[in-house]
């Protein structure tokens, strides 16, 4: 695979991975402010925004009625 594949293949795997972060802020609980400063962080800061994100960020989700869990 010649190296410019690669990072392009890199780059766009880390544009997903970045969308998906951006979406999981967008739902998560929280200040409106807080989330905005995340969203710029990750945006603007792409591999530390996600990793300091996904090390530090907001873990609320939401509660699934449907889900497995909530059956038992």
């Amino acid at each position: 695979m010649p190296i410019e594949t690669m990072w392009i293949v890199l780059a766009a795997v880390l544009l997903l991975v970045e969308l998906w972060a951006i979406n999981r802020v967008r739902k998560a609980q929280g200040k409106s402010s807080n989330k905005l400063l995340w969203i710029v962080f990750i945006v603007f800061v792409p591999l530390l925004g996600v990793v300091a994100w996904a090390l530090a960020g907001p873990k609320h989700t939401e509660h699934n009625p449907h889900s497995p869990q909530a059956r038992q």
